[in-house]
């Protein structure tokens, strides 16, 4: 009896062993996509209200671990059933990042009326400007489902060859650190300017090391800010890239002499446009037939 419950020790530790081993090859595997989704998430959760900031990245937290909770288990369940489902997933996903990413650099470049600006500089109510959190909440949750779906197929491909044992908490895992990890930078980003505050009001002394750093702080949030909105719409169109240079055999033959990564960019930009252009003659055509 107690050898039958040593041998299950043995056993458990041997299962962990692999799944730490695993876990460390499917991060480095997933690590820039990672790095894609922190710069958009970042992107997309800054430009709140400060006693505002921490509720809205809750809300959003709480919609990215639902979006791992209903893709995980689907996504095991396809790899086993209908692997090639997941592709088409995949791909369908990357149209819709690819779009956004094209759409905001549109937006830079051609004149439009931004409505959301014309709303803020408006006199708002506190139902009015829940109402507007409420819709970028839900566009930000849109685009990290789609950002989980890739995190979690590049994470199953990496252990595609191993035991539903250890493909099920190394998968998992890599979808927690990516909730987790993530949200969490997010958080310390967007209030890295009340903490700058902090260390500024940290002692009376005049220009102490505190003040120098704090004000540093302070000054580099909204350029920061400016960053993140660049980084997030090359990350989109990078991720959106990478997807279809991935998987679909005519990118991935396009254009060879160039780097992976402007090879990618240029195959999202591309794509990207197409899409944004689709939408926008779809979009006059239904004006049209309204007018009607």
């Amino acid at each position: 009896m107690a050898s039958g419950f040593f041998a299950l020790l043995d056993d458990i530790a041997t299962l962990m062993d692999d799944v730490a081993a695993m876990s460390k090859i499917t991060a480095k595997k997933t690590a820039g996509i990672l790095g894609d989704d922190l710069a958009v998430n970042a992107e997309k959760a800054s430009g709140f209200m400060s006693k505002r900031e921490i509720p809205v990245l809750w809300a959003i937290s709480k919609g990215s671990m639902i979006n791992k909770l209903i893709i995980l288990p689907i996504a095991f369940l396809l790899s086993y059933l209908l692997p090639s489902a997941i592709i088409v997933a995949l791909v369908l996903g990357g149209l819709y990042l690819a779009y956004e990413g094209a759409e905001k650099i549109y937006e830079v470049f051609v004149p439009h009326h931004d409505e959301e600006h014309q709303t803020l500089n408006k006199e708002m109510t506190e139902a009015d400007i829940l109402a507007l959190e409420k819709e970028r909440v839900k566009a930000a949750i849109v685009t990290d489902f789609i950002l989980s779906v890739e995190i979690i197929i590049i994470a199953l491909g990496a252990v595609a060859a191993e035991p539903l044992s250890i493909q099920i908490p190394v998968v998992s895992l890599i979808a927690l650190i990516a909730t987790v990890g993530v949200y969490g930078i997010v958080a310390m980003i967007v209030r890295m300017d009340e903490f700058g505050l902090k260390l500024i009001n940290l002692n009376e002394q005049e220009n102490s090391f505190s003040d120098y750093v704090g004000r540093f702080l302070v000054g580099a949030l909204p350029w920061v800010i400016k960053s993140l909105s660049v980084i997030g719409t090359i990350a989109l169109l990078l991720v959106a890239g990478g997807i279809f240079v991935h998987n679909i055999h005519f990118f991935h033959d396009l254009l060879p002499q160039l780097p992976d990564i402007v090879k990618e960019f240029l195959v999202g930009l591309g794509v990207g446009f197409v899409v944004l252009l689709l939408v926008m003659a779809v979009k006059k055509i239904i004006g049209l037939f309204k007018k009607k």
